[in-house]
């Protein structure tokens, strides 16, 4: 509308906006913006997947039991740690090794498996990846020791590795962009309730026929969730085959690494999961002993706390609309922190609500940093999210054996300082994206108006 006042046009010159930090939406809503929405080859994409749409609840179900079927694989092992220590001699370092061998094989064959997920489809490879993983979960349960048990759980981080990287990618795809950070979050979701019933699954049945059992059943319920995925997931209606060109792939992966702003997404996800790791590596070693000496189908029940996640991970996107990323992961941080604290006491219910807010937090702030991921790379969106998910997983890697090393050395509050240095990480990083944006908020040029007559 003109101005009142003269009547004149105006014509606005404005200088072109400047990299955002970590937690800024108005970058990742750019990013993810018209171009988002137009095939790579200069047609008009199919229309995008969103609530209400067909399609899309089939979609959700399937990522969600792909997330069930990740997680309860991912970390079938993390609640019997007591048990295996007990049956094959190993200490709590040792016996850690075989959470994170699978998260640290995970971390290192992501980045390849995305490529060929770039290659071959992202259903493609989501199917192998979870077929793959399946056949060596049910092999995971005859490992005649320690040593054979690391081995298949490192092949099976590995054959999973083809799943969260793709599913990302997939899901910045076929999804429309205001829909991203709740269709992600749902995926979270599935990651929390995977977590949870297979640690609670395999803690009864580790007490009632043992660990080897427990395993077995784990295998089982992976198999479920991977019929279930490969019957419903859409089929991908925006994907672009590429080329697997090394030199491509390493110059795709080399400007996600020079972009500030997934630099510092990237060190968020690994600095949360090294505080989640830490905690739910150690905590059943802790609940076994004095001063709380439960049996270990209880200990494998406190895992009823990723409820707690499945609904802080869906809720994400309602928390970045109310108080932007860096707000929400302001809530986030916070809130792992005061369970970092509250968890010290030698009280249960103390310790329960610390978890509580322990998985609250993670399950929040790993959805919000992953979903920027996925909004903020423009172009090679399976690599960014490989490079996340290394990141992500070499953190759970680093927390699960640190976690084992620091409750060793000085028990529960060990490891609870370990997982407050990360907490203090999240916070440095994000308090240094808030200034870095306004800094290149009050460089920019103000708006020069001329006015026409």
């Amino acid at each position: 509308m003109p101005p009142a006042s003269t009547g004149a046009s105006t014509i606005v010159v404005a200088a072109s906006p400047q990299p955002s930090p970590v937690a800024d939406s108005d970058r990742a809503a750019a990013v993810a913006g018209p171009s988002a929405a137009t095939a790579t080859a200069g047609r008009p994409a199919p229309d995008r997947l969103e609530p209400g749409r067909p399609g899309y609840r089939r979609m959700s179900f399937a990522l969600f039991a792909a997330g069930v079927a990740t997680f309860a694989l991912l970390y079938s092992t993390q609640a019997l740690l007591p048990a295996v220590s007990a049956s094959l001699g190993a200490t709590a370092g040792q016996a850690s090794w075989t959470v994170s061998a699978a998260t640290g094989a995970l971390a290192l064959c992501v980045l390849p498996l995305s490529a060929l997920s770039e290659r071959f489809g992202r259903r493609q490879m989501m199917t192998a990846s979870l077929a793959v993983a399946v056949l060596v979960g049910l092999l995971v349960p005859f490992a005649p020791s320690l040593g054979w048990l690391i081995a298949l759980r490192a092949v099976q981080g590995a054959a999973l590795a083809g799943l969260p990287a793709s599913a990302m990618a997939y899901l910045a795809e076929e999804v429309r962009p205001k829909a991203l950070v709740a269709a992600i979050g749902l995926f979270v979701a599935g990651n929390s309730i995977g977590g949870m019933s297979g640690r609670i699954l395999t803690g009864w049945i580790a007490q009632l026929w043992g660990w080897r059992a427990a395993l077995g059943a784990v295998g089982l319920l992976a198999a479920a969730c991977a019929v279930t995925f490969h019957l419903l997931i859409p089929r991908a209606r925006n994907f672009t085959p590429g080329s697997l060109n090394p030199k491509a792939l390493a110059k795709t992966v080399g400007e996600h690494l020079a972009d500030p702003l997934l630099r510092r997404l990237y060190a968020i996800g690994a600095l949360f999961m090294t505080v989640f790791g830490a905690v739910y590596t150690v905590i059943g070693y802790r609940l076994v002993e004095a001063p709380f000496g439960l049996p270990q189908g209880v200990v494998g029940s406190i895992f009823l706390v990723y409820l707690v996640g499945t609904v802080s991970s869906a809720a994400a996107g309602k928390l970045v609309e109310r108080l932007g990323r860096r707000g929400a992961l302001y809530l986030a941080v916070s809130t792992t922190a005061a369970g970092l604290l509250l968890s010290v006491a030698d009280d249960l219910t103390a310790v329960l609500l610390g978890l509580v807010l322990i998985t609250a937090g993670f399950f929040a702030g790993h959805a919000v940093a992953s979903s920027s991921v996925s909004r903020t790379a423009t172009r090679g969106r399976a690599q960014a999210s490989a490079l996340y998910q290394s990141a992500y997983y070499l953190g759970s890697s680093a927390g699960g054996t640190l976690g084992a090393v620091a409750f060793h050395a000085g028990g529960w509050a060990g490891t609870v300082s370990l997982g407050l240095l990360a907490v203090l990480g999240v916070v440095s990083i994000t308090l240094y994206g808030s200034r870095a944006a306004a800094r290149a908020a009050r460089r920019r040029p103000v708006p020069v108006v001329f006015p026409q007559h």
